[in-house]
């Protein structure tokens, strides 16, 4: 809502922008309504149009890198729940207080990163998680559900040599599975700054307000000035939204923590082979 918020604002700005451009034009004396001077607000438009494009087409590169990125770390993370459960599943019903914090865990990310999404209905109910950061994805509970999978885990005592190396082989997605949570974390931070937001906006404005100079004032340059500030506030929209991929309307999807949550609860029995 806040970004919706945000480039509704910069729409009302870019309006107002060119509407006080218009203003100043009908106030203006002859003498400075000349060809040169008119040929030199032109050359000055085209460089700062040119250079926002530039910035705004990295800008959008950058974030809808990351964004991919964060869907790609996701994936990550429930591919590591998925094999760290299978390894708890192969040991056998020893393994089953670690399964089910594994499980807890699970539902508790999809509940507190899509809360406006369908919860799971399942028996093992997630816990409230509320980020440590607002708009983030590390919470208290989520990291102390994950030190209790590593606690049931390591509280595991094989008696054979399969058993231990079914335990190794569960140490290490665990170990994974925490690095590939920590990577998701971290990388999904904003990466625009404020003060960055506002000198861009301040470019636009100045754009808008050479776009009001040089145009004359009639309804079909109006509508056109109008299409171009809905165009650009709509793409700040986009940039802002992508840049905070767990909130807002353009998320990271859900679909791969559903699937592993739908996986690691599946009614197959554990498979223990004899030593």
């Amino acid at each position: 809502m806040n970004d919706a918020l945000n480039a509704f604002f910069v729409l009302l700005l870019l309006m107002v922008s060119a509407a006080l451009g218009m203003f100043v034009k009908a106030h203006l004396s002859e003498q400075h309504k000349s060809r040169e001077t008119v040929e030199l607000v032109s050359l000055v438009v085209t460089m700062l149009v040119t250079f926002a494009a530039l910035v705004m087409g990295l800008l959008t590169y950058a974030v809808k890198g990351g964004f991919d990125r964060d869907n790609d770390a996701m994936a990550a993370v429930a591919s590591q729940i998925v094999q760290l459960d299978q390894s708890l599943r192969n040991y056998g019903p020893e393994a089953m207080a670690a399964r089910i914090a594994l499980r807890r865990y699970t539902e508790t990310v999809i509940v507190s990163t899509w809360p406006n999404e369908p919860k799971p209905r399942l028996e093992i109910h997630p816990v409230a998680a509320s980020p440590i950061i607002p708009g983030g994805l590390e919470s208290r509970t989520l990291g102390e559900l994950m030190n209790e999978i590593g606690l049931a885990i390591h509280h595991l005592a094989p008696q054979d040599a399969l058993h231990r190396a079914l335990l190794a082989s569960a140490l290490g997605h665990y170990h994974d599975l925490e690095a590939a949570r920590w990577t998701l974390i971290e990388d999904a931070r904003p990466t625009i700054s404020f003060p960055f937001y506002l000198v861009l906006v301040f470019w636009l404005i100045v754009i808008f307000v050479c776009f009001g100079l040089n145009a004359p004032a009639n309804a079909f340059v109006f509508i056109i000035i109008t299409l171009s500030a809905l165009s650009i506030s709509s793409a700040m929209f986009v940039i802002l939204e992508m840049d905070s991929p767990f909130n807002g309307y353009v998320e990271v999807s859900s679909r791969p923590m559903r699937n592993a949550l739908i996986d690691i609860v599946r009614p197959t029995p554990a498979i223990v082979l004899s030593p």
